[in-house]
């Protein structure tokens, strides 16, 4: 039986053009996906998951909790128990390990959004646009490599963005892109309309790459020279860390930039 994936997305920084920012918030976009086989995310990865929040922050099932980066940070919500220092250590120490030991794979796409707008002006892409245009290339080289086929599913954004963000998907779905043509997307992916859901509505996937975001483009940010190396410290490289082994096309040509990680200079 043929192999099902799903790669789960979220982002860090947004889509606009902040033209001479110097803030990194404004001036980097990027984009991480998870890629996780569909039987194993059913059987293992989502309850184990679902365990590690209720041994930290019990609740009703009926009511679940969903892991946000901010609200972790920041220990606020129904993450208030972090404020205590033993439970905030015993927590990171079980999430770096389900991170270690789970079966998944990480694209992280990064985008300087100054020099991208100076080199092409009006006619400059949309960049969260561009970033899913190369991680759907990646991903689905990926689903050829395994002989599997795959969907994909973020987060909603809201009314006109998801309808224009769906637009895109279908567009490389029924015309390729530059470097692929249509085939090679549509013998490799379930259906051509991509899949936007709430955060609210407790996907697992979409949690762990909300977690993974932010400090894989730091990551990339730091390996580029774009960051300084006091900033790119603590828990977040602690997280990149475990994604070495992740990250995709490791063993290809034993290469990951360019491949698991994208830098759009």
């Amino acid at each position: 039986m043929m192999k099902k994936y799903r790669l789960y997305l979220d982002e860090s920084g947004d889509h606009t053009y902040y033209l001479d920012s110097k803030e990194p918030s404004k001036v980097y976009l990027g984009i991480t996906g998870v890629i996780i086989d569909q039987e194993y995310y059913r059987n293992v990865f989502h309850p184990q998951f679902e365990e590690l929040k209720q041994t930290h922050f019990p609740h009703d099932p009926d009511e679940p909790i969903v892991l946000h980066r901010k609200e972790i940070i920041n220990r606020i919500g129904p993450f208030w128990r972090l404020r205590d220092d033993v439970k905030n250590d015993s927590f990171k120490e079980d999430l770096l390990a389900f991170l270690s030991q789970k079966e998944y794979c990480v694209i992280s796409v990064v985008i300087d959004k100054n020099s991208h707008v100076r080199r092409y002006g009006t006619t400059a892409y949309n960049p969260y646009h561009w970033c899913l245009t190369l991680m759907m290339e990646r991903y689905c080289a990926h689903l050829k490599s395994n002989e599997a086929k795959g969907d994909v599913m973020g987060e909603s954004r809201g009314g006109a963005e998801d309808r224009l963000l769906k637009a895109v998907f279908t567009n490389i779905y029924q015309n390729g892109t530059y470097y692929r043509d249509a085939d090679f997307f549509q013998s490799s992916l379930t259906s051509h309309e991509l899949k936007l859901k709430p955060k609210v509505k407790n996907i697992a996937g979409l949690q762990i790459a909300d977690l993974l975001a932010y400090p894989s483009k730091q990551e990339i940010l730091h390996e580029f020279n774009r960051l300084d190396g006091n900033t790119f410290v603590g828990f977040g490289k602690e997280i990149c860390e475990c994604l070495e082994s992740k990250y995709y096309q490791r063993e290809f040509r034993g290469r990951i930039i360019g491949y698991g990680k994208k830098f759009i200079a």
